[in-house]
C-alpha cells in the first residue's frame, strides 16, 4: 500500500491557506460539489471559516452556557490541590524538619483531568458521503459543549481536525492530513470551533480543496474513490506536540448517539466523566 501523508497544517491560517491554493484539476468537489450536499457554497465556507458559524446555536435557542448546563457539566466537582509556601493553614512536618522555608501548606481548588492539563482532542474530519447533517451538527455541538466544560473546569484543550482514509483501488492508498483548529495557548474561539466540527463544509469543501491541489497525478484519485473511506487509524503524520490525544470514533451515518441534541449531550457527559473530571 502506497501512503500520502502531508505536512501537519499547525495553525487555522495555514489550513486556510492550503485550502485556496489553485485546485490542480478540473472535476474537484471542493469548489464545485452541490451545495445542498455541502452545506454552503465555496465563498459561504470561506466566510464561515474566518468568521465562525453561530447559526446552529440560534436555531436550537441555546447559548454554550446552556448547552454546558444541558449536557450536565455545570459545576463539576473540583478537588483540593496543596501547594508549600512560607505561609499557611498548616505546617509540612517533613519539610520543616529538612529546613525548607516553603513548609506551609495552602490548597487551592483544583480539577486535574487524568489526562493532564492541556486536553487534546484528534477529530477525524471524513465521513461517509451519506452522512446527514444533522449528525455532523450534533456530534458538533456535543464537542463545542465538551471543550467549554473542561475550559470551565480550569483546563486549556487543543483541537486538531484529521482527515485520513483510503483510495480504494490498484493499488490502494493511504492518506492522512492533520490540521490544528485551536492551540492550547489561544482563548477558545467556539464559533470556529462549531464549524469546523460541525458544520460538513469543512470536510465538503475545505479538506476536499486541500487533495484537489495536490500534483494532479494524486488529486485525481480522491474523485475517482469518492474522496476515500474513511479509517480509524490515527493519522500517519501526528506532529511531535500531540502527547496522549483523545481521539474521537469516525463519524458514521445512524449512529444513535448523534440522532438528536439530547443524546449528543448525554455523550458528552459521559465523555467528560470518562477524561477524570467528573466525580460521577
Amino acid at each position: 500500500m502506497n501512503g500520502l501523508i502531508l505536512p501537519p497544517f499547525h495553525s487555522w491560517q495555514e489550513f486556510l491557506d492550503a485550502a485556496q491554493q489553485p485546485s490542480s484539476i478540473s472535476n474537484g468537489a471542493g469548489r464545485k460539489s452541490p451545495t445542498a450536499w455541502a452545506g454552503a457554497t465555496w465563498e459561504e465556507a470561506l466566510e464561515l471559516a474566518r468568521d465562525g458559524w453561530h447559526e446552529p446555536l440560534e436555531e436550537v435557542g441555546l447559548s454554550i452556557g446552556a448547552l454546558r448546563r444541558l449536557a450536565g457539566l455545570a459545576g463539576r466537582g473540583p478537588t483540593l490541590e496543596p501547594f508549600l509556601d512560607v505561609t499557611g493553614g498548616e505546617v509540612d512536618i517533613a519539610a520543616y524538619l529538612s529546613g525548607a522555608p516553603e513548609c506551609m501548606v495552602n490548597a487551592t481548588v483544583q480539577q486535574v483531568s487524568s489526562r493532564g492539563r492541556v486536553i487534546t482532542f484528534v477529530i477525524p474530519g471524513g465521513y461517509s458521503s451519506a452522512t446527514p447533517h444533522h449528525e455532523v451538527r450534533n456530534r458538533g455541538l456535543a464537542l463545542a459543549a465538551l471543550c467549554a466544560g473542561i475550559v470551565g473546569a480550569g483546563h486549556s484543550v487543543e483541537i486538531w481536525s484529521s482527515d485520513s482514509g483510503e483510495l480504494r483501488g490498484d493499488p490502494i492508498r493511504s492518506y492522512s492530513s492533520i490540521a490544528r483548529i485551536v492551540s492550547a495557548g489561544e482563548p477558545l474561539n467556539v464559533e470556529r470551533l462549531i464549524f469546523a466540527v460541525a458544520h460538513p463544509a469543512m470536510l465538503r469543501r475545505l479538506w476536499f480543496s486541500i487533495w484537489d491541489a495536490q500534483p494532479p497525478d494524486i488529486a485525481r484519485l480522491f474523485p475517482r474513490a469518492n474522496y476515500g473511506v474513511p479509517t480509524d487509524r490515527l493519522p500517519g503524520n501526528l506532529p511531535s506536540e500531540i502527547r496522549d490525544p483523545y481521539t474521537f470514533p469516525v463519524l458514521r451515518p445512524g449512529e444513535p448517539h448523534w440522532q438528536s441534541l439530547d443524546l449528543a449531550m448525554a455523550w458528552c457527559h459521559t465523555t467528560f466523566t470518562e477524561l477524570g473530571l467528573s466525580p460521577s
